[in-house]
C-alpha cells in the first residue's frame, strides 16, 4: 500500500523517508511489498497505517487547495493521523507516539494473549450484557448491530453461545494478535500514559473526535487522558459519527487502505454521503466530490 502515493508526489516522499529515519524500519518496503505477515505485525501495521493516511491527506490538500475538513476522527490508530491533520501535534512527534504506542500494545499482546469477536445483530444491551457474563469487554461500538468483543481467549470462547441466547444473528471471530481495546491492555495503556506526560500537545485546529469519550476533545491534558483511556477502552465510533452528524457534518471522507468505514457510515446514516481514497486513482475519480466539499 502507498506505492502510488510514493511515486505521485514528493511530499509524500519526503514523508516515508522521513519515518524511516525516525523508526529505523524499512517502512517502504514492507509498506510497498510485503511480506504480508511483516506488514500485519503491530509494530510495523501501526506506523505504516499512520504515514498512509497522513500521506493521504498531504496528497489531498496539495491537489485540492480549497478542500477544508469541518471535523476529523479515526477509528483506533486512525485517532493519531486524525489528530496529525488537525495539527494536534506534528508529523514527526505523530510517529514517535505511534511507535511508542505499537510497542507498548505488543508487549501487551503477548504477555496476556487474547482474541476478538464481532457480533453483527446485536444492540448495545445485549452486548453489554454477554461482555459481562464472559468476563470480556466491548471493544467497539462501531455502528448499530455491529460491536466487537475483546478479551481473554477462555472468555471469548463464551460468547458464541451466549450470542445465541440472546439471538444475536452471526458472531465473527477476527484475525487480530491480541485483545484490543480491552483490560487486557492495561499495562500497554499504563506505559502509553507515562510517554505522553511530556509528549507535546496543541489545541488542534478543528474539532477532533475522541474514540473513547465519542465526542471532541480540544485541551492537551483531556487528549492526553482520552488516547492512554482509548487503549484499554471502547471505541465508541457510532457516537463520533452521530455527533457529527448532529453538528450538520453530512460528507465524509475516508481516507485508509481499505473503505471499512464508509459501510459503518451507511449503517448509522443511510443519507449521508461518503467517498473513500486509498490510491492516487481514486483522488482523480472523485475529483468532483471533492472540489464540492
Amino acid at each position: 500500500m502507498g506505492r502510488d502515493l510514493y511515486e505521485a508526489d514528493p511530499d509524500v516522499r519526503r514523508l516515508y523517508e522521513e519515518a524511516e529515519r525516525l523508526l529505523e524500519i524499512p517502512l517502504r518496503s514492507l509498506s510497498f511489498s510485503g511480506p504480508a505477515e511483516a506488514l500485519t505485525e503491530t509494530v510495523v501495521a501501526q506506523p505504516a497505517l499512520f504515514v498512509h493516511g497522513f500521506a493521504l491527506v498531504t496528497l489531498l490538500r496539495n491537489r485540492f487547495p480549497a478542500f477544508r475538513f469541518s471535523a476529523v476522527a479515526g477509528l483506533s490508530l486512525g485517532e493519531l493521523t486524525a489528530h496529525a491533520a488537525a495539527g494536534t501535534f506534528s508529523y514527526s512527534d505523530g510517529l514517535r507516539l505511534v511507535q511508542e504506542r505499537a510497542l507498548a500494545i505488543q508487549r501487551a499482546a503477548e504477555e496476556s494473549p487474547g482474541s476478538m469477536v464481532a457480533l453483527v445483530g446485536a444492540d448495545r444491551k445485549a452486548a453489554d450484557e454477554i461482555a459481562l457474563e464472559a468476563q470480556v469487554d466491548v471493544a467497539n461500538y462501531n455502528a448499530p448491530g455491529q460491536i466487537v468483543l475483546s478479551g481473554s481467549r477462555p472468555g471469548i470462547n463464551l460468547v458464541p453461545e451466549l450470542a445465541r441466547s440472546r439471538g444475536v444473528r452471526k458472531v465473527i471471530p477476527l484475525e487480530v494478535s491480541g485483545a484490543f481495546h480491552s483490560r487486557l491492555m492495561r499495562k500497554a495503556a499504563e506505559e502509553l500514559q507515562a510517554f505522553l506526560e511530556d509528549f507535546p500537545l496543541e489545541i488542534p485546529r478543528i474539532p477532533v473526535y475522541s474514540n473513547f469519550l465519542g465526542r471532541p476533545v480540544r485541551e492537551p491534558e483531556e487528549i492526553r487522558r482520552s488516547l492512554t483511556d482509548q487503549v484499554e477502552g471502547s471505541v465508541k465510533w457510532e457516537d463520533c459519527i452521530q455527533g457529527m452528524l448532529d453538528c450538520g457534518i453530512r460528507q465524509f471522507v475516508e481516507l485508509g487502505p481499505r473503505p471499512v468505514l464508509l459501510g459503518l457510515l451507511r449503517r448509522i446514516e443511510p443519507r449521508a454521503a461518503g467517498v473513500a481514497l486509498a490510491r492516487l486513482g481514486d483522488l482523480e475519480s472523485h475529483e468532483h466530490e471533492l472540489v464540492e466539499q
